[in-house]
Order: C-alpha cells, then structure tokens, then sequence
C-alpha cells in the first residue's frame, strides 16, 4: 500500500460514503473509499513533486478517489503541452462522470487556439469519457464571446451513443442556450440531436435560472412527445 493510498483511507467519511456512492453508479463500490472533495482538492495540492510525479505515472488507480486525485492535480498543471500529454494518458482509465467532469483546468483560456484542434480530435474518439471530456471543455471554455458556430457543428456529428455523452450534450445545450441563444435555439428547433438530448437539453434549460421565461415558455413547446 502506497503513503497515498493510507493518507487517503485515513480520510474516510462513511456517512458520505453512503450518501456518495449511489450518485456514481457505474463505480465499482470496492474502489469507492469515501473522501470528501475539499481534502483530496487541498491534497493535491499539497503533495511534493516527487511523490505527485510518481503517482501520475502509476496508472491504473486501485481507488475511486486516486482517478479524482488525479483529476485535481491535472486540474492545477499549469504548462500547457504538460496538460495535454497527461490528459491524454489519463482519459482512457476514467470510468465514470465524477471523474471526468473534475479536470478543470483555469489554465486553458490562454491556450484556446490550440486547445480547439484537441477537442476536434477527442470529439472523434470512441472512448466514453474522452469525448465527454471534450463536449465539457466546449461548454467551459468555448461559449460566450469565444462560441463559433463550427463548435457545434462538430457536437452534432458525434457518433458516439452513450448516455454519459448524450448527458454532457444536453448540459453544453442548456448552456449554450443561456449565453448563446440565437445559435442554439437553431439546433432545438430543427431537431439536430436525438429525442432523449434534445428533451433533456429543454429540461436543463427550463430549470436554469440563466434563461428567460421568455425564452424558457417557447423551449417547453419544442419538446419532442
């Protein structure tokens, strides 16, 4: 057993546990140790170099908290190429949507340029997680004054019929239709994506507080029955 692997056992919340582990259900509960995000946040930031390097290089985690340690510390790289190299290796051992969605790196807005040409590539990916990934990374970094329409043009192609996927679809849907509405109202009103995204996608949006009720009203008559 590694000095991480004990920290992080030390660290375990049964209570949170209990209440955690149904919300992952693609998790295998063995792996599932229970530590609240805030402490593996603050540890990965604390953890030395050495140790850090180390541990990015031990892939597959045993733990379901090591892949969102992991996630954290990819979270906090701060050169770009050394972002990249490592996502690249990380996402084809995330499993499930916890994972994925905590790789959020600040970082990226100076890099959006090149950044873009990646999110095309993972976007063709048949792995699960990369492309959600990828769809994740539009909706953080690419709406708003850095939304182009060729953005969603390349969602609407994915082949990839996933309910993981078609889940972060219909969130950057939502999104999109709270900072960029006249460009994704297009895609809702000629059906571009399947009935279950494009339903959840009016479900998610009808709750978000970032869309009018103006716009919330005509949403809901442009769900598909």
């Amino acid at each position: 057993m590694t000095s991480i692997q004990k920290y992080l056992l030390s660290q375990k919340d049964q209570k949170y546990r209990v209440f955690t582990l149904p919300l992952i259900p693609n998790t295998d509960e063995k792996t599932f140790i229970g530590v609240r995000l805030p402490i593996l946040k603050k540890y990965a930031k604390e953890l030395e170099v050495k140790d850090r390097e180390e541990f990015l290089n031990s892939l597959p985690h045993q733990y379901h908290e090591e892949n969102v340690l992991h996630a954290f510390i990819l979270s906090n790289i701060k050169d770009y190429d050394e972002f990249i190299k490592r996502v690249d290796v990380f996402l084809p051992y995330v499993s499930n949507w916890s994972v994925c969605d905590t790789i959020c790196n600040k970082h990226l807005y100076k890099h959006l340029d090149r950044l873009i040409k990646e999110i095309y590539a993972w976007l063709k990916s048949k792995e699960v997680y990369r492309v959600r990934y990828a769809v994740k990374c539009l909706m953080n970094y690419y709406l708003g004054d850095e939304f182009k329409e060729g953005h969603l043009l390349r969602v609407e192609e994915i082949k990839l019929d996933e309910y993981y996927v078609k889940m972060m679809v219909a969130w950057y849907l939502a999104t999109g239709l709270a900072k960029n509405y006249d460009s994704f109202i297009k895609a809702i009103e000629e059906k571009k994506f399947d009935k279950f995204t494009h339903n959840k996608a009016i479900q998610k949006a009808v709750e978000s507080y970032r869309v009018s009720e103006e716009h919330k009203t005509y949403l809901k008559s442009l769900k598909v029955k």
